[in-house]
Parts: C-alpha cells; sequence; structure tokens
C-alpha cells in the first residue's frame, strides 16, 4: 500500500486503530433512607417525597474487582479466537475515506467522518480494519466509562469524587474502543438502564451502561446510518451536542461522560441523512466503485487470499500496519505543537463565508483537521496544500443544497479555495 504521505498527495493530484479493556463492573446504587434532603452536585440524586421532600439519597459507586490470571487467560484466548480482521494498510484504493479516518484518530476533537458510497465498495470493511491501529490511552481502572485521570471534562462522576476527596486513581493502559451500533438497538441498550426494582429493594446494579458508555473516549461505528431509528439519532445527537449523556427514568436522573468518535457510513440511494445529524460529523469522505479493471483484479485476489488464510496475509502487512501505527502515535503526540499562520486561518474562514456555510464548525473542523495532516506529515505548520487536502471533506456536507445545481459540492468548495487562495 502507498505511504500515508502518498495518500495526502494522491488526494490533492485528483482534485486539482481494538482489544476490549476489562469489564468493569456495572455501578452500583446504595439506598439510605432519611438521608441527604438535599442535591448533590455530582453525586447523587433523589426521589420525590409526596410532598417533594425526597425520601431517599442515592449514592452512585462502582464496584471493581480483581482481574486475575486466569481471566486474563481466558481474555487472551477469545481475543486468538476472534474473527480475523482485514489488515488497514491491505485496503486498495479509496484514499479519501482512510485519510479521513487517520485524521480522526490523531484528532478526536474533529467530530468523525461520515462515508457515503455506492454498495460493496469497502466501506465497512476499512472502518473496522481501523481496529489494529487504534493507540493506547490512559483510563482509570475498573471505570466502566474509559474516565481520563488527567481531563475532569471526561471524568465519570465517581472518579470525579475521588480526585475530590483525594484520594489516589488507579491508572491502566488500554486501546481506543470501537463499538458498533445496530441499527435494530433499543434505546435501553444505547443509553443504560435503570433497574427500579433492584435500586428500592437491594440498592445494588442499580444503573447498567450502555453502548455509549462503552463508547466513552472511543470510536462509534454505525453501519447503514441513513436507515438508524429517528429516536435513536435524537440520542445521538444529544450526546454528540453535550459530550454527556443522561438517563432519565421514573424519577431517577444518571449521566456519564459520552464523547467519541462518531463514524457512519452508508448508500445515498438508500435514503437521505437528517441534516441535524449530518452537521455533527466532522468530516464527509465520498467513495466511488474502483473502475480501472487491473484494480479490481488486484481487489479480488487480495480478498480472496485473506479469506484463504486469514493470519498468513495478516502477517504478510504486519510491518506495514506497525508503520502505520507509529506514525499515528507520532503525529498524536505532536499535534499540539503544529502551529497554523494567521493568514491561513483567515483564508480559510472566507471560503467558509463566501460558500455561504451556516455556523461556525467548519471553520473549526478545517483547522483542526489541517493540523493532524500536518502532525501526520511529520510538520509543525501548516501549509496552503494541507488545507487543499482537508477542506472539500471538511465542508462539503454543510453546503446549501440547490436542486438545479449539478456540480459536486466537492468541486465547488475546491474552486472556490484556489479562487481565495490563489
Amino acid at each position: 500500500m502507498a505511504s500515508v504521505l502518498g495518500t495526502a498527495s494522491s488526494i490533492l493530484a485528483s482534485r486539482s486503530l481494538v482489544s476490549p479493556s476489562p469489564k468493569p463492573a456495572f455501578p452500583s446504587i446504595s439506598i439510605n433512607p432519611g438521608q441527604g434532603y438535599g442535591r448533590k452536585l455530582y453525586g447523587g440524586f433523589g426521589i420525590q417525597g409526596r410532598k417533594g421532600r425526597p425520601r431517599f439519597h442515592f449514592a452512585v459507586t462502582n464496584v471493581a474487582t480483581e482481574v486475575n490470571q486466569v481471566e486474563q487467560a481466558q481474555k487472551v484466548a477469545a481475543k486468538e479466537s476472534q474473527r480475523p480482521v482485514y489488515p488497514f494498510a491491505a485496503i486498495v484504493g479509496q484514499d479519501e475515506m482512510k485519510l479521513c479516518l487517520l485524521l480522526n484518530v490523531i484528532d478526536p476533537k474533529i467530530g468523525g467522518v461520515m462515508i457515503m458510497g455506492d454498495r460493496g465498495t469497502g466501506k465497512s470493511t476499512t472502518v473496522r480494519s481501523l481496529v489494529d491501529l487504534l493507540p493506547e490511552i490512559k483510563v482509570v481502572f475498573g471505570d466502566p466509562y474509559n474516565s481520563d485521570p488527567e481531563d475532569p471534562e471526561a471524568m465519570g462522576v465517581e472518579v470525579r469524587e475521588k480526585v475530590t476527596k483525594g484520594e489516589e486513581l488507579v491508572i491502566t493502559m488500554t486501546k481506543i474502543n470501537m463499538v458498533d451500533l445496530p441499527l435494530g438497538a433499543t434505546e435501553d441498550r444505547v443509553c443504560g438502564t435503570i433497574d427500579i426494582e433492584k435500586a428500592l429493594t437491594e440498592g445494588v446494579k442499580a444503573f447498567e451502561p450502555g453502548l455509549l458508555a462503552k463508547a466513552n473516549r472511543g470510536i462509534l461505528y454505525v453501519d447503514e446510518v441513513n436507515l438508524l431509528d429517528d429516536h435513536l439519532v435524537d440520542v445521538l445527537l444529544d450526546s454528540a451536542a453535550s459530550g454527556w449523556n443522561t438517563v432519565e427514568r421514573e424519577g431517577i436522573s444518571i449521566s456519564h461522560p459520552a464523547r467519541f468518535i462518531l463514524i457512519g457510513s452508508g448508500n445515498p440511494e438508500e435514503g437521505e441523512l437528517r441534516p441535524q445529524l449530518l452537521d455533527r460529523f466532522g468530516m464527509h469522505a465520498q467513495v466511488g466503485t474502483v473502475r480501472d479493471a487491473e484494480l479490481r483484479v488486484k481487489i479480488v485476489e487480495e480478498r480472496a487470499r485473506f479469506d484463504k488464510n486469514p493470519k498468513e496475509f495478516r502477517d504478510s502487512y504486519k510491518a506495514e500496519q506497525e508503520k502505520l501505527q507509529q506514525q499515528i502515535a507520532s503525529a498524536r503526540s505532536n499535534l499540539s505543537s503544529v502551529q497554523i499562520d494567521q493568514d491561513l486561518k483567515v483564508k480559510i474562514s472566507k471560503v467558509c463565508a463566501e460558500l455561504n456555510v451556516d455556523g461556525l464548525r467548519g471553520d473549526i473542523v478545517s483547522n483542526r483537521a489541517a493540523k493532524a495532516l500536518a502532525a501526520l506529515k511529520g510538520r509543525d505548520k501548516v501549509t496552503a496544500e494541507d488545507i487543499a487536502t482537508v477542506i472539500p471533506n471538511c465542508l462539503r456536507h454543510r453546503l446549501r443544497k440547490d436542486p438545479l445545481e449539478s456540480i459536486d459540492s466537492g468541486l465547488l468548495v475546491i474552486e472556490k479555495f484556489y479562487e481565495v487562495f490563489g
């Protein structure tokens, strides 16, 4: 596969990253009758009595159990028995999609990527192949929300309480998680459930975290996102906007951090995506069917090799995969030192203004994506070429649609870019 630097160059020319962390125990809720008529800032919530006074005070706590050697051996065995993933480095073509995915791994604050294209073009295969390249992050051991021990905004309620009390946190390293959100998932499975009966009778295991909790500080992937039910779209919109998921059931309210890289894929022929959700995706990649006959033959042969002997096929791409992992890790560590000139910032905003892009999200994402690309190339300064590479993906889905316009929105962005940047 061509190097990642070649990937970025090829896009410009054409237009002129999971092993699960130890499964923590679910949070438990302890009931203290007649205690705590006030309401804690982060730690608790009350059930109202008839006269409006809280009858019970609930404190959310986690029960973390030690992972013994037998359990670790079982996890290793389970990992080895999992279905092998197609290597990211073995994906032929689709440079635009691959670059957007890599930039989001380098800077999760870009906001994810929406991948739209023909059926059978390797969209879901490419996204799932990203698992092997995902770097490790620091998390609080035993916390079901993958809380960041260094960022209070990315901490769960209980972890934040421990920090406030001055307790020492047990920190461990785990790979970034990728969670699949099925189209048929229920809202309780996505948000988490509160067992009212257990909460009132036993006071234990009252809240079971859902997929949003598992995806915190990781990747949430929705295949065929344009077919997702409206009530789940509303949940994603709420979490994507605030970075927190709030579960309200029977007078009980529980909140936990839910900041994730949202990746969606779909076929535009099967329906349009709601504009509110489309705007939440930082970047938009278009995928087309490969037309070159020799390239199509190569793709078929590579897939046949993988199906025949997945382990041998993955081993043949091991060196390239490790090189990509090192590039991503280096880019993530150097991202904070990348600078962009004031003149380039002004020109980016001018392009957005002249294209009548609503809001400022397009400006922000374009700046972030250009910095991530510069970091991926090993530089500490953004160039106009970096901006030209990423700006179509950052703005094409934010343009107002004209039913009489036959030109692709990405080409409109490129034309305006050269007009402003000269």
